[in-house]
């Protein structure tokens, strides 16, 4: 998951139904270590975002391994990003197992000696099963690997078919693909819809931000680590801009209560839509069933989100913490979590594995998730995504805020996205 942001794009507040949620301005600790209430008992913190399938996981391996206690973290997240970057810094307090979303490996793999070097504890046998970018992306410069990838996110879009067949527009999904091939036509049909129903069409101009973003050929850095905002990052502003002005967007933040609310209130009819979005709209709004489906993306192909799991060096439980890791990206979980909460897995042989391909959820109108992102993920051409990537983001999506609560002009938006991505960059 970016998820959001990504899972990512980005990205979390919503937590797994009964489980412990935690956010980093709650008031809550987020303090890692290795508990042990007796004797060769071990509690593993377990420190993520949003719903990553992990309620089922944890039953199971705790049946499996009675002295392993797993403590499940969700948290909003950049507050976990923040977070675990702060008890990195500190030198105590992080998690056993921290989950790291695309949009912050890079920062963090630069802080590899932090992390227990996977490759020490035999994790090298596994990169011929990923996806090769997938691999790369968590591998520090002096070759330590920090972390195992759960998921990568290949871009859709999701659609409430009643709300579109209110508006009279088509509902199958191929006629709706083909009624956007490019996000102008997109943003015409949100008019159509806007003006046909009074309502919103999008959730967020951040949540177009950053698909389109997604999509070109670099982001906010180059590999020399140079911000680069006339580039992918300007083309991404304009769509949202143009989306915000078009009074399309319901003005929802990301992963914070009012978004899930929104998707219970039927404030919006679309959203971008990576496999790691799937689980948070069947946790948010489980009385949709079978009024969503998956069309193309405008513009085609991209990336959002997809994250690692990681062991910080300073936990004291760091060769169970490995073991649980292990475990969880072997195949049978990895198609576990996918039919739960739809996280497509970064190992490409799965994705010929009939429990993959042949999947079809049903929550999504029966649609066939399984070749829809498998096919999106072979196809994938990765950003480089910088060290500051995830802040730089943050920082240009609470200016794209600012316009749609009216507290910035459109016209002066960029310059002043700008700024805040140079004061991120240069600190």
């Amino acid at each position: 998951m970016s998820r959001f942001g990504t899972r990512g794009p980005a990205l979390v507040a919503a937590g797994l139904a009964g489980m412990l949620v935690v956010s980093g301005c709650s008031g809550q600790s987020l303090e890692g270590g290795g508990d042990k209430a007796a004797a060769g008992q071990v509690t593993l913190k377990v420190n993520f975002w949003g719903d990553m399938g992990l309620d089922k996981l944890k039953a199971a391996y705790e049946k499996d391994h009675p002295n392993v206690k797993i403590v499940l973290n969700s948290g909003e997240y950049n507050a976990q990003h923040e977070d675990l970057q702060k008890k990195l810094v500190a030198g105590s307090g992080a998690p056993d197992i921290s989950a790291i979303d695309e949009g912050f490996i890079v920062q963090f793999r630069g802080q590899a000696d932090k992390f227990v070097n996977l490759l020490d504890k035999g994790a090298g046998s596994y990169e011929s099963k990923y996806l090769p970018w997938k691999w790369q992306q968590s591998l520090s410069s002096d070759g330590k690997q920090i972390g195992l990838g759960t998921d990568v996110g290949g871009l859709a879009m999701c659609y409430r078919t009643d709300l579109f067949k209110k508006a009279g527009l088509p509902t199958d999904r191929a006629e709706v693909s083909k009624l956007w091939a490019t996000w102008d036509d997109f943003i015409d049909v949100g008019k159509t819809y806007v003006s046909k129903t009074g309502k919103k069409f999008v959730d967020s101009g951040t949540n177009m931000f950053n698909p389109v973003l997604a999509q070109q050929p670099q982001g906010f850095y180059n590999e020399q680590e140079q911000l680069q905002m006339d580039g992918g990052p300007k083309v991404a502003f304009d769509v949202s801009m143009k989306a915000i002005q078009a009074g399309l967007s319901a003005n929802l933040a990301s992963f914070q209560p009012n978004w899930d609310q929104g998707f219970k209130k039927d404030q919006f009819a679309v959203l971008a839509c990576p496999a790691w979005m799937l689980g948070h709209i069947q946790d948010t709004a489980p009385e949709q069933k079978g009024k969503w489906d998956i069309a193309t993306i405008p513009g085609g192909g991209g990336n959002w989100g997809g994250s690692w799991w990681t062991v910080p060096k300073q936990g004291k439980n760091v060769d169970e913490a490995y073991k649980f890791v292990e475990w969880m990206v072997q195949p049978q979980q990895q198609i576990e979590v996918f039919k739960t909460v739809g996280n497509l897995p970064s190992q490409p042989a799965l994705y010929k594995d009939p429990a993959v391909l042949d999947y079809k959820k049903e929550f999504m109108s029966n649609a066939p998730t399984g070749q829809i992102f498998a096919s999106t993920a072979e196809n994938l051409k990765p950003q480089y995504l910088g060290k500051k990537n995830g802040p730089t983001r943050v920082a240009v999506e609470n200016v794209i805020t600012r316009v749609q609560q009216g507290s910035l002009a459109p016209d002066k938006a960029w310059d002043e996205a700008v700024k805040q991505a140079q004061k991120v960059a240069t600190s």
